[in-house]
């Protein structure tokens, strides 16, 4: 099962990866309005979104488009294998994690916690009609967002992929914590029980 994951998961990579130029400009601008139309985004809080890298669809146009009363989030890796959040705006100070992905340069005893998030907006590599996430493997987000397991309630986890990025189906592990809605460049997928 792991080799069927890691195997899927390089596959996923490289079709994000080989998309031109234009289509992660289209792609970004076409995510932001289908972010901010979600039933449950909040007009103010604390909303997280990440840096895209290898080629992860970015969310620079949603942010840049948030209402004023929310405060953007970056991710920030802590060393008890949980994910905090800091505030974060174009411009402000970043270095690099352990996976060279830039983070906010902050003390840790500034950075929010899980619990503090009104929404969050994580990556996926793969996705499938039923809300199932295929991440990166290292389980940052399912650790960090444990206490969200069978509940619907904020914070809001919300996955951001291209449209290619979708498969058949996957198979969800007893640890992975349930999305509540995926957003592509073209379509939404609200998974919440009884979504109206």
């Amino acid at each position: 099962m792991t080799s069927d994951r890691d195997a899927l998961r390089r596959e996923l990579r490289a079709r994000r990866r080989n998309l031109a130029p234009q289509q992660r400009i289209a792609g970004a601008d076409g995510l932001a309005p289908r972010l901010l139309e979600l039933p449950f985004a909040p007009a103010a809080g604390y909303v997280a979104g990440y840096w895209a890298m290898d080629g992860e669809i970015a969310l620079h146009a949603w942010q840049l488009r948030l209402p004023r009363e929310c405060s953007y989030c970056l991710p920030v890796l802590h060393e008890d294998g949980l994910l905090r959040f800091a505030p974060w705006q174009p411009g402000d100070g970043l270095v690099s994690n352990r996976f060279g992905i830039p983070e906010p340069d902050l003390a840790p005893s500034s950075l929010l916690d899980a619990h503090d998030m009104a929404l969050v907006v994580l990556p996926l590599v793969g996705f499938d009609a039923h809300g199932h996430r295929l991440g990166m493997g290292g389980g940052w987000y399912d650790r960090s967002f444990a206490f969200r397991q069978g509940q619907a309630a904020p914070p809001w986890l919300v996955g951001a992929a291209f449209a290619a990025q979708q498969v058949d189906a996957l198979d969800a592990a007893d640890w992975d914590v349930a999305l509540d809605a995926v957003c592509t460049e073209t379509t939404t997928h609200d998974f919440r029980p009884l979504a109206a």
